[in-house]
């Protein structure tokens, strides 16, 4: 095999990785897929695709590497392929975020509106949930929360925050959280914390990159 021929074979094959995430409902399933492992009818649900079409998707991301599958019961689970799927997300988003200007104008318009504040990096959580300064909210859903989280964090999901407020310990700034960078929860959290009276801020990016990250991390068996 000549040197061209190698690096065009060896490309090609690259190349699966580029073609099995250039479609946004697939970017979107590995989100969800970065949170835990998952049936097909739940990623159809939390996606809103059908039963059918995200089976599709799946496939197509399981023959590029990305997701794996096993099967319990009636059931097939996936999981992410790899944890630097994560990394992929990011390198990809950064990427866009820089180059993109409609990226760009999305993020200012529909996320940087509801909360402008920078973001409180992993590092400097880690060290006042330490101290014991800081109340960790995590807005996801409950199986999302169960299958890992930070730890001591309170899981109250979005939907459930107002009327869960006195859940919250007094006093402390709340760190919020959820899927990652475009995560709307967390933004529309920090919102309506601050609506009513406490000091709230978002942790940069998620959970999959705090996992990522290798920062302690707990789960319910």
């Amino acid at each position: 095999m000549s040197s061209t021929s190698f690096k065009k074979e060896l490309f090609d094959h690259l190349a699966r990785i580029g073609k099995a995430v250039g479609q946004g409902h697939r970017l979107a399933l590995l989100e969800y897929l970065a949170q835990g492992a998952r049936t097909v009818e739940s990623l159809a649900q939390l996606s809103g695709l059908s039963v059918a079409n995200t089976s599709k998707h799946l496939q197509t991301l399981r023959q590029a590497g990305l997701v794996t599958a096993h099967k319990e019961g009636l059931y097939v689970h996936y999981a992410l392929g790899d944890p630097a799927v994560v990394t992929l997300l990011s390198v990809v988003r950064g990427i866009a975020e820089r180059r993109l200007g409609e990226v760009e104008e999305l993020v200012r318009d529909y996320l940087l509106t509801r909360d402008a504040m920078e973001p409180i990096p992993r590092r400097e959580l880690l060290e006042r949930m330490k101290e014991g300064t800081v109340t960790v909210l995590d807005v996801r859903p409950p199986e999302e929360y169960a299958a890992g989280h930070l730890p001591k964090a309170f899981n109250i999901p979005l939907r459930e925050l107002e009327r869960r407020l006195h859940e919250l310990p007094p006093g402390c700034e709340v760190v919020a959280y959820c899927r990652g960078a475009y995560c709307v929860l967390s933004f529309e959290a920090v919102a309506r914390l601050r609506e009513q009276g406490f000091r709230a801020r978002r942790l940069e990016e998620g959970f999959p990159e705090w996992k990522l990250a290798e920062l302690p991390v707990e789960h319910f068996d």
